[in-house]
């Protein structure tokens, strides 16, 4: 079923949950039963799209003793999956934004917090070193400079090809690492 969605998707549609059933070669029931909603198949596809390079970057990461280090790799990883999978994942912001702003039918979260996973993730050899607080704005603060919507904000807005715009990630992440560390702030 992700696959086929993924199929539908790629063309930057947003398939029903009847299309994509019908594009797995399977029931209707048997697709609402794992997906009771549009969004949560589109939510799906779009993170899974990004899993595996994203696993393999915290792997990665996690050998790394210097933390700046260690997240450049999981934010280069983050990025380019994001320009591999940009219509995926711009279906799944704009499912979000129409429930933020009233239409889409009321539920349940559609975006999942696996990017807030993912940078915790990266980040943990930095929490003993931060108190609880500023752990959680940094988390918070790289959240803002990864992902399909920094894709969106540096693409469209500053008009920077994809390579310039990961530059620009990660300059970003490590500048907010550094502020992270600094005793003031």
């Amino acid at each position: 079923m992700l696959e086929a969605a993924g199929r539908l998707a790629s063309k930057g549609k947003a398939p029903t949950i009847a299309e994509v059933a019908e594009a797995a070669d399977i029931s209707r029931r048997t697709a609402y039963r794992y997906f009771p909603t549009q969004e949560q198949l589109l939510t799906e596809v779009g993170l899974e799209h990004t899993r595996p390079e994203i696993a393999a970057a915290l792997a990665k990461a996690a050998s790394k003793p210097d933390p700046e280090v260690a997240f450049d790799i999981v934010v280069q990883a983050m990025q380019r999956a994001a320009f591999r999978n940009e219509a995926l994942l711009g279906t799944m912001l704009q499912l979000s934004l129409d429930r933020r702003l009233g239409r889409a039918s009321p539920g349940g979260p559609v975006r999942g917090t696996r990017r807030v996973e993912w940078i915790e993730a990266a980040l943990a050899p930095l929490r003993p070193q931060l108190n609880k607080k500023k752990f959680a704005r940094l988390v918070s603060a790289l959240t803002l400079c990864v992902g399909i919507e920094a894709v969106v904000a540096l693409r469209d807005i500053r008009a920077l090809a994809s390579e310039e715009s990961i530059e620009v990630s990660r300059w970003t992440a490590r500048a907010l690492i550094r502020a992270a560390m600094e005793p003031r702030v």
